[in-house]
């Protein structure tokens, strides 16, 4: 069993830093330290892909731009697909909704042949990363949270780990996202004497299952392996022993 964040990290080549992770069912923070996750620092967001992609059907279905039938009809797998194609997270989402020019509509054909239009939705769908009170919950958004977690990391260890903030998980490949997490999280240390830069690579959506082959793979994790020899004679719960 490892960490999430921490094998986000190691798909980076760290084993320091801040992992911020947005998957399809939860968002994760988690600060770790020479390789140890450190509990104080992991925060953890009910907003996620599943959710995003709900919240997309119900903005979709408040447009008149679409038939009725058609949205009726999408599938979660379409969903998820629409949404991966036709969104983006604004760097300006006041400023966006209040602008009717500054986005550009987008058009998804589905399966049975119909086309969806669209807007604001574009940038709308992916916000309550930011702003989770758009899905009606009391929570800080991802960037605060990360900025919690940081606050949680020791002081001398504080500088190391804000040089080294990377993204991982599916829903952080919305375009923009990268950016306006930086960009948030800049404004959050705001004269505090510290730039912070965010690391986002291409392949990050499988960083924790692309990190898990790295760690498995290194001659020091070899020791804590469970055996299949420890399983047959101690069964599964011997995972809570060794571990």
């Amino acid at each position: 069993l490892a960490n999430t964040g921490f094998l986000s990290l190691c798909a980076h080549g760290r084993v320091t830093g801040l992992a911020v992770e947005a998957g399809a069912g939860l968002s994760h923070v988690t600060s770790v330290w020479g390789g140890q996750t450190l509990r104080k620092g992991t925060r953890s967001l009910g907003v996620a892909g599943d959710h995003l992609s709900r919240h997309l059907h119900q903005l979709l279905q408040q447009q008149s731009r679409t038939e009725p039938s058609a949205l009726q009809a999408l599938t979660k797998k379409v969903l998820t697909r629409l949404k991966e194609q036709c969104c983006y997270v604004s760097l300006d989402y006041e400023g966006d909704l209040q602008e009717e020019g500054s986005h550009h509509p987008a058009r998804f054909q589905t399966p049975d042949g119909h086309w969806i239009t669209l807007g604001k939705e574009r940038f709308c769908c992916p916000e309550p990363l930011f702003r989770p009170e758009l899905l009606q919950l009391s929570s800080p958004g991802l960037h605060q949270l990360a900025w919690q977690s940081l606050q949680a990391v020791p002081q001398q260890a504080r500088r190391h780990v804000l040089g080294n903030i990377v993204l991982s998980g599916g829903s952080s490949m919305f375009p923009g996202f990268p950016e306006r997490m930086c960009l948030e999280l800049n404004l959050l240390f705001r004269g505090a004497g510290v730039h912070v830069e965010v690391l986002a690579r291409p392949r990050r959506a499988t960083a924790a299952w692309a990190g898990g082959s790295m760690a498995a793979s290194l001659t020091s994790f070899q020791h804590t392996w469970m055996t299949k020899g420890e399983y047959q004679e101690h069964g599964a719960q011997y995972v809570h022993t060794k571990f």
